[in-house]
């Protein structure tokens, strides 16, 4: 690892700010020359104004400079970046952002679009090797660089729906929109321009914002809920035997699975971890206690530590389990938008769950109706939506009469 010295940050940076303090400060000695300030204080205040500012800003600028060039610290800021391509031009474009310190781009590989060309330039796999890449670590961004002879509008539409799980935003190399109509965005990423084909719901500053005010949240709230907790655990195991937390695999965001916690409502040897199938009106499976559990919401209350473990949101698409169907088919296959849900975490709550679109899933009507609430939801974000909809939550959801 290259050894950093703060020295040269710091030099870099006073030739950076040295203008505009001296500026500043001529403009403070006019400003006392003018309001009849005279002798030493006319350049004793401003001189001592300046060398007290310059060196702070100096230090301040200068040791977040070295920080941020830190290679781990770099690495972990660096937007991680995939193209998709299997010629000269996509190895191209991957080398042009060689450069990680200056671009702020990482490349993660170059990926065939198809699986019998991945072998070619020695690629790093598929497009389904990036999908399952990206269940494991992070994508921000998707570059389609097919070469010109194979890549039409048909291709690249094919491949933006292939990879609409991933949480991440999807650009095109210009050459590639052919068509006299076409009037989408263009951005730079590094020396280069491409147009914009998705964006992410949520970018990295809003995530993080989203992230926090999930913490806090949480934090401020799983102490008092303790006690609480704790009569529910001893309400369930007083009526039926077995634990008091239910732990189902469910799919959460980028496609990935995580373990969700409930308080059980069912008996212990009725439970279904595979939700093959689905909880009905008057199931006999449910508990007396779990009926109020699930007629209140309270058995959804023990999510807020996967909050805390950063697999779920506070609000967001409720996640279903990996098995789940309707009519036999897979939810993901039944409907091609149910994917893009994946783009975000999954809540304890939603805009669908607030709408009255909770409960079993009967047909496909259902499922259509869940996703377009969900696909509102993603459109609309934003902190002060997400307090509307948990204030929603408490006044219309505590005796819904779609929860059971």
């Amino acid at each position: 690892m290259p050894r950093l010295h703060i020295a040269p940050h710091i030099l870099s940076q006073f030739r950076a700010i040295a203008p505009a303090i001296f500026a500043a400060g001529v403009a403070q000695s006019a400003t006392f020359w003018w309001t009849g300030w005279r002798g030493p204080d006319l350049l004793l205040a401003p001189g001592l104004w300046m060398a007290v500012v310059a060196a702070s800003v100096m230090v301040a600028r200068g040791c977040s400079q070295f920080l941020l060039l830190h290679p781990k610290i770099e690495g972990r800021l660096a937007r991680q970046v995939a193209i998709i391509g299997d010629d000269e031009n996509a190895l191209r474009i991957a080398a042009s952002f060689s450069n990680r310190a200056r671009y702020g781009v990482n490349v993660i590989g170059v990926f065939a679009d198809q699986l019998d060309r991945q072998d070619i330039f020695s690629l790093s796999g598929s497009v389904d090797d990036l999908i399952a890449m990206s269940w494991q670590s992070r994508v921000d961004a998707i570059i389609i660089a097919l070469p010109p002879g194979r890549g039409d509008d048909t291709d690249v539409a094919s491949l933006v729906n292939r990879v609409r799980s991933v949480a991440a935003d999807v650009f095109v190399v210009p050459y590639l929109m052919r068509g006299p109509n076409i009037l989408l965005p263009m951005q730079s990423i590094g020396p280069m321009s491409f147009t914009v084909l998705q964006r992410r719901p949520l970018n990295e500053l809003q995530a993080l914002g989203k992230t926090i005010f999930d913490f806090i949240l949480c934090g401020i709230a799983v102490l008092p809920l303790s006690l609480f907790f704790i009569l529910v655990a001893i309400a369930i195991k007083l009526e039926t035997p077995g634990p008091a937390l239910f732990r189902q695999p469910r799919l959460g965001r980028n496609n990935r699975q995580f373990t969700i916690f409930k308080f059980r409502s069912m008996y212990v040897d009725q439970t279904d971890l595979a939700a093959s199938r689905q909880t009905s009106r008057g199931d006999p499976r449910v508990t007396r206690v779990g009926k109020w559990l699930r007629r209140l919401s309270i058995d959804e209350m023990p999510q807020i530590f996967n909050v805390l473990r950063g697999e779920m949101s506070l609000v967001g698409p409720r996640p279903h389990a990996p098995q789940m169907r309707i009519d036999g088919e897979l939810l993901d296959d039944m409907l091609v938008e149910y994917i893009m849900r994946y783009q975000v975490k999954p809540g304890i709550t939603g805009w669908a769950q607030v709408n009255g679109a909770r409960g079993q899933l009967v047909n496909a009507k259902d499922l259509r109706k869940r996703v377009r609430y969900d696909l509102e939801y993603m459109q609309r974000w934003s902190l002060y939506f997400d307090l509307k909809i948990i204030a929603l939550t408490l006044f219309r959801e505590v005796f819904s009469k779609n929860a059971y």
